[in-house]
């Protein structure tokens, strides 16, 4: 895989994945992207999932948002999440930062309370997009040694 594209890159990490959640995932990137054009999309496959990270520059530390593959679900992330304003009590986890919502499918990112706590963590962050750039794709790291990506028999 030391040729590949990194987009092709992407593309075998989600081929590892039940298709469900690959569905899932794809078409919560293709959201995504479309929601925040100009991004650096920094790509994690660990030991415990595949994560695509939101960033403005190509700073980890800098992400906003990201969006975590598991063998079963598909989670968004809200890397600052804790300082949201949830009225629709949409957000799981109670971690000093992070929060995150599981996608029942990509088009929950669509709706008007999560578009909301989107546009909160934006503004929170002090991050503007626009198209005037294009967005980059960045493999950051690839673990030797990772759990099962489609779910094990209980």
């Amino acid at each position: 895989m030391r040729n590949l594209s990194p987009a092709k890159h992407l593309a075998a990490f989600l081929a590892k994945y039940d298709a469900p959640v690959a569905t899932i995932a794809r078409g919560a990137l293709a959201r995504m992207r479309k929601r925040l054009p100009g991004m650096f999309e920094l790509v994690y496959d660990n030991y415990n999932a595949l994560a695509i990270g939101f960033s403005p520059s190509e700073k980890p530390s800098q992400a906003v948002f990201s969006i975590a593959l598991y063998p079963r679900w598909v989670s968004l992330f809200f890397l600052n999440g804790a300082r949201l304003a949830d009225p629709a009590g949409l957000l799981k986890g109670n971690g000093k930062k992070v929060r995150h919502i599981v996608l029942t499918g990509a088009a929950d990112i669509q709706k008007p309370e999560v578009e909301a706590l989107l546009s909160s963590a934006l503004e929170i962050a002090g991050v503007r997009v626009g198209p005037l750039r294009r967005g980059v794709l960045v493999i950051r790291s690839v673990s030797a040694r990772q759990r099962p990506r489609r779910p094990t028999s209980a």
